[in-house]
């Protein structure tokens, strides 16, 4: 017994030390790789799910919503009552909250007593914690008793009205968490919406009203309201936007992950091989001291096993660490506190390693075990079980299938990775072809020779070193560009707040304190809140493709009439009227397959218009200025009620002004774009922390795949140096040449990567981002850097061991 623990000791000790001194320490690090990105990535993907189920069956807090922009029809309010559903209103709206140390703009939820119908609210003032509103009370989100500097039982003014402060929301029925309403909330009750002012015309406002029920009573209702363009029913199975954008950020994740994982899986297959390789001598030697087949596998199976413990427990380390950092930029989409993950993750990551594992490492070690004792004289072709085994191949592709089949852009992305190798291959032979025609000297002369003798083997050299450095290079690129060129998307002296929510009798008023001051400024437009809903008597949503090409179909939009059309907006077609007419911005028209002449029918207000097509404008939305999808001439909509929207740009002097005009004002809504900076920053920095977490993930991918790549290619030539040191080549010959070889590897390869990122970077700048491409100069003379880099590495830790004659390998 003691005797069996010593020998298990002993070929533990072994293992270890075959892993630390052989070549399976990639192999470990890809593990680790693989281990770490699916562990992430499934954490991650667990948590949205999770709270994308709690928002599909909390977030209505009823049993159906009527959600509408306009006011609740009577017919709507009638129904409910006759067949006695359970029914709350709620109001919502934004306008200007006021301390006596402070503004800020606010969403104010009107809600009545018996709200929520499902679900819980939590409200805590100094008598403890209520869950209803009663009219006269106001509560706060908590984040505005600091922006505010107020506490309990001060004043607050919300518009027009006057109120105390009642307490603070502690918990919000259904969802929490908003992550498109950046304003804090307040809640107040229905019956005082009317004394704040806030509600103009034009303003953006959303009525809902929320019904308990049989769900046969409701249907029935359903059917019996005629919905208009701005109406619509919510239910459990409703899609929504943060939804939307949970999706997207699972693919993009997903597709990262896929990446990372299709490169570390490629250095697992190569290094196994190459471990193989290097091994079978060793294996011929044991195997004619008296090893059995048996011994050999546990031997093989305890390096296997070390590797896999160790690569887990490392990985999912690095794991939980990479989950933190790719939740960054999702923090205000997420709930506080977070659902936990569970175990789910670990299970999947060690699981997926497992699958990708098995193929690279048994079918190649299951062959090794095929080695003859003979080996040790002369080396011999190894077959037999290994050729069973093929069919592990199998596990991955099954895996990879059941994983992203659903994803179309992994696919896309996967496809065009292949592409791109293949294109990347054929350039890297070709410049070395004609690389081979210039006039050069001996040793490069070799070393071209020796690189086009196989231009199968090179062309797969080259597009992996090229396809690895170019992942790299594109990551890091599109995380530096979106850095900085995001500042220059907006001009210099662009406009930096915006006042909405004007009164048409204060309008004057308000414009002659600005221009009083030497404010820069816009005109006043008019605004009206409204939806297009036919295009020459068609549905505008039957328009083939429409409402994936543009979002002026999905949301009511601001509408705006003029004399004249801004003077920053470039007519591209047509010519201004003045009567029966409306200028639509070139994307949408395009959207729709709009032209001049073409007539239009808008539903405003549950009224509908009409105009006919008379300019199509571009828009540069950047700038910062008041802009529309649609302009139209004063005779169409000039005698409806409006509120109105101006901009200008502020500096520091202007701030006690613009304090004094918003409690002049206090109904008007200020948007201070100054103090949005800081926002718009943090949210940068977060995007930018997320995609360089992915970047180094790759990063740190590509460069074990290079590094593998150059040292398996550098360990297949060791018998043919050995032979020309045998044959009386110099040192110096054979070391010059080496390095000429790999040197052109790293060069050509770098160059065409380089080549490969400026084209990708650019496309997905000016076709995903609208920013104008630019050429990185410093790309060009960095990545060879990199690629030398890794190379002197490789061939600096193998030329002395090429370099050893063959009878003195042997000796």
């Amino acid at each position: 017994m003691k005797g069996q623990q010593t020998h298990n000791l002993k070929m533990l000790q072994w293992s270890f030390r075959e892993i630390k001194e052989g070549q399976l320490w990639p192999v470990a690090l890809a593990l680790v790789l693989i281990i770490a990105s699916v562990f992430a990535l499934s954490a991650l993907a667990n948590r949205l799910e999770q709270v994308v189920v709690t928002q599909g069956k909390q977030a209505l807090t009823a049993d159906s919503v009527f959600v509408s922009s306009n006011q609740l029809p009577q017919d709507l309010t009638t129904l409910t009552q006759q067949r006695s559903l359970d029914t709350s209103n709620y109001t919502r709206f934004s306008t200007m909250a006021f301390s006596d140390q402070g503004m800020q703009l606010v969403m104010v939820k009107a809600i009545e007593s018996n709200y929520p119908l499902q679900g819980e609210m939590v409200l805590v003032g100094d008598e403890g914690a209520q869950s209803n509103i009663k009219p006269g009370e106001l509560w706060l989100d908590e984040r505005l008793f600091a922006q505010l500097n107020t506490e309990v039982g001060q004043t607050l003014s919300i518009g027009n009205a006057d109120f105390t402060v009642s307490g603070r929301i502690a918990e919000e029925p259904g969802m929490s968490f908003n992550p498109f309403q950046q304003m804090p909330t307040v809640f107040i009750h229905q019956q005082d919406v009317d004394k704040t002012g806030a509600i103009q015309m034009g303003s953006r406002v959303q009525y809902r009203l929320f019904i308990n029920g049989d769900a046969a009573a409701i249907d029935a209702l359903k059917s019996e309201i005629e919905l208009q363009p701005s109406d619509r029913w919510c239910d459990e199975n409703s899609g929504s936007r943060t939804n939307e954008v949970f999706t997207q950020t699972q693919q993009y994740l997903s597709l990262s992950v896929a990446i990372v994982v299709l490169m570390a899986a490629t250095t697992l297959v190569l290094t196994c091989q190459h471990y193989v390789s290097t091994r079978r001598t060793t294996i011929a030697m044991l195997k004619s001291l008296g090893a059995t087949k048996h011994w050999l596998q546990r031997w093989l199976v305890t390096q296997v096993a070390l590797l896999f413990v160790t690569s887990a427990v490392v990985g999912s380390l690095i794991g939980v660490g990479l989950e933190f950092l790719l939740r960054i930029p999702l923090v205000d989409l997420l709930p506080d506190p977070l659902p936990s993950y569970g175990i789910y993750p670990f299970v999947l990551a060690i699981g997926t390693s497992v699958v990708i594992a098995l193929p690279a490492l048994s079918i190649p070690l299951m062959g090794l075990l095929n080695v003859s004792a003979a080996n040790v004289m002369q080396a011999q072709q190894v077959t037999g079980s290994s050729k069973k085994s093929l069919w592990l191949i199998a596990l991955p592709i099954a895996a990879l299938g059941f994983a992203y089949g659903y994803n179309q852009m992994v696919w896309m992305v996967l496809f065009g990775v292949v592409t791109l190798f293949a294109v990347l291959a054929v350039c890297g032979v070709l410049i070395n072809r004609l690389l081979a025609k210039a006039p050069v000297g001996v040793s490069m002369k070799l070393a071209l020779s020796r690189i086009n003798r196989s231009p199968v083997a090179t062309g797969f050299q080259f597009g992996a070193l090229g396809l690895s450095l170019m992942l790299i290079a594109t990551i890091w690129l599109i995380r530096t560009d979106l850095l900085s060129d995001w500042q220059q998307t907006l001009p210099e002296n662009a406009p930096n707040a915006f006042a909405l929510n004007i009164a048409d009798y204060e309008q004057q008023q308000y414009l002659n304190v600005l221009d009083e001051n030497n404010i820069e400024r816009s005109e006043a437009f008019p605004i009206i809140r409204g939806r297009l809903t036919k295009v020459n008597d068609e549905p505008a949503k039957q328009v083939d493709g429409a409402e994936e090409k543009t979002d002026a179909l999905r949301r009511e939009l601001n509408f705006t009439w003029a004399n004249t059309l801004p003077e920053y907006n470039e007519t591209l077609e047509g010519n201004w009227t003045q009567t029966n007419g409306v200028s639509v911005e070139s994307e949408v028209a395009q959207a729709l397959g709009l032209k001049i002449g073409d007539k239009l029918e808008f539903s405003i207000a549950s009224q509908t218009y009409t105009a006919e097509v008379n300019t199509i404008r571009a828009v540069e939305w950047r700038e910062m200025k008041p802009n529309f999808y649609f302009i139209f001439t004063p005779d169409v909509l000039a005698n409806f009620p409006a509120s109105y929207l101006v901009s200008f740009r502020l500096d520091d002097t202007h701030n006690d002004l613009i304090s004094k005009l918003s409690r002049d004002f206090p109904t008007v809504s200020l948007m201070d774009i100054r103090r949005m900076g800081d926002k718009i920053r943090d949210l940068l920095a977060n995007i930018v922390l997320s995609i360089t977490v992915l970047a180094g993930l790759s990063g740190v991918a590509g460069l074990l795949l290079i590094f593998t790549l150059l040292r398996l290619n550098l360990s297949q030539r060791q018998q043919e140096v050995r032979l020309y040191r045998t044959l009386g080549a110099s040192r110096k010959r054979i070391s010059t040449t080496i390095w000429a070889e790999y040197g052109i590897m790293a060069l050509t390869a770098s160059l065409v990567a380089s080549l490969g990122a400026e084209i990708v970077v650019a496309s997905i700048m000016k076709f995903g981002f609208e920013l104008d491409p630019q050429i990185h100069i410093w790309l060009w003379l960095l990545l060879p850097v990199v690629a030398f880099c890794t190379l002197f590495l490789v061939v600096n830790s193998l030329i002395n061991k090429l370099l050893i004659p063959i009878n003195k390998a042997f000796s």
